[in-house]
This record gives C-alpha cells, structure tokens and sequence, in this order.
C-alpha cells in the first residue's frame, strides 16, 4: 500500500479518509509546506518516499517531474462542484484497483469516470 504526500489543493478530509482505510498520510499543511512550491513538495515527497496526490495540473509536466524518477503522482481534476464526500469515495474506489507498481515512477490522471497511467 503507497504512501501518500497530500497537497494543500486536495480537501482537508482527503487525508483523513485515506489514513482510516490503512494508507500512511502526510498533509503537506501539517508539515510547514503550507504555499511552498511544487519543486519543495516534490523533494518533500521523495524524502518520504510518497506518492503526491494533489489537483495541481503542473504536477503533469513529465518535462518537470520525469516519468521514473518519482514514487508516483496523481493529479485529481473533479469539478468545482463535486462534494468532497464524493471526491473522496471516488480517490478510494479508484486507488484499491491500482497495485504499488501502478504508482511507483507513473503519474495517474484521475478524473469522474476515467483513470488514465502513463508508465515509465
């Protein structure tokens, strides 16, 4: 089971969610990252040898964050308007089909009804 680094995009519940259905969770907020950039969250992630989960679209550019060179990331992109009980159901629906080496160097693009990898 991955661990996950959270960014301060993603709902504050997210992460209690995940850490009550057995993933180890760290929320970049409660680890004085709080506005840092995606290059120190990134580090922080890899410190921690964690897969991010965030919403934030930069976490895509595989110029930036090459495909094998990272333990995983997973940018979520859900409407403005989803509530955050369904984002969260969704995220666990999602990662319990997805095995460790589903993440680990690959960055998953999730999005309502559709999970896309790209592999390294």
């Amino acid at each position: 089971m991955p661990k996950f680094v959270i960014d301060e995009d993603m709902p504050r519940s997210t992460g209690a969610t995940l850490e009550q259905h057995g993933y180890d969770v760290k929320d970049i907020r409660d680890c004085g990252l709080r506005g840092a950039g995606d290059e120190k969250i990134y580090e922080f992630a890899q410190s921690e040898e964690a897969v991010i989960l965030t919403g934030d679209k930069g976490f895509g550019n595989i110029l930036r964050f090459p495909l094998g060179r990272h333990f995983g990331i997973v940018v979520v992109h859900f409407p403005n308007e989803m509530p955050t009980t369904e984002i969260n159901r969704y995220l666990l629906e999602r990662l319990s089909d997805l095995s460790p080496d589903d993440f680990k160097g690959n960055l998953i693009i999730m999005e309502p009804r559709k999970m896309r990898i790209r592999r390294k």
